[in-house]
């Protein structure tokens, strides 16, 4: 079933969209906290987000950045500014779609379909996952998987856990995963690398994986296999 998070504090609005979307046999959540978006958007894992723009602290645009930095979801904006700019700031910021209050609830509808069509139903494009014993990454969707557990990751970790699961049971030196992260040509300490991974080890707990990436001095990194017997992969 597919879970729409509706991100708009008029409250009688916010019901109607529930109800609306609820015939529809989705599972609609409205967020009533509007200073800890991200906790609830990790917590629900939602696979399209209704979006307003005026909302207490901070706006939409705001929010829809935010989202940006670890999903790929669609976003749709909904709202009663109708002027140009506000549609183009709304596409610019990352969102799919912009749909004009006062609305119909078949254009809602239609509009929510048609995006979750795209992007996991008949016309979505095969999407990449790359697999190592049960652990499933989804690059795109800056997620990962094991079991029935899903843990969002920021677009950094995502790539740096993709270059470590390809090249399994090889060191990845630090140079090269600098060189992919940030392949601007820009100066990064390497201490922003330890960080990522760092953070990206953390996640990978969360799913119950420990020890599953190895610090090899003076090298890099190297990705192990420790949850299958409880033992490290053993290195020939």
């Amino acid at each position: 079933m597919y879970r729409i998070l509706i991100i708009e504090d008029d409250l009688n609005l916010s019901a109607l969209l529930k109800s609306y979307i609820e015939k529809y046999e989705f599972h609609p959540v409205v967020a009533e906290d509007f200073v800890h978006i991200m906790d609830i958007f990790h917590n629900i894992q939602p696979h399209l987000v209704l979006l307003d723009i005026n909302l207490p602290k901070f706006d939409g645009y705001y929010w829809c950045r935010q989202i940006r930095l670890v999903s790929k979801c669609p976003i749709l904006f909904i709202s009663a500014r109708s002027e140009k700019m506000d549609q183009v700031m709304a596409l610019d910021n990352g969102a799919d779609d912009f749909i004009t209050k006062p609305f119909h609830q078949e254009v809602v509808m239609a509009k929510i379909r048609s995006h979750l069509r795209r992007a996991y139903g008949e016309f979505a494009m095969n999407e990449r996952i790359i697999e190592l014993s049960g652990l499933k990454l989804y690059p795109e969707r800056f997620e990962m998987k094991w079991g029935n557990k899903r843990v969002p990751l920021t677009r950094k970790e995502a790539a740096a856990l993709e270059i470590l699961l390809k090249r399994f049971p090889r060191v990845v030196s630090r140079n090269m995963l600098l060189e992919k992260l940030w392949d601007d040509n820009t100066f990064v300490d390497e201490n922003t690398l330890n960080v990522n991974i760092t953070r990206l080890r953390k996640k990978l707990q969360e799913l119950g994986i420990e020890h599953a990436i190895e610090s090899v001095r003076g090298e890099g990194y190297r990705f192990l296999i420790t949850w299958e017997t409880g033992e490290t992969w053993e290195r020939p």
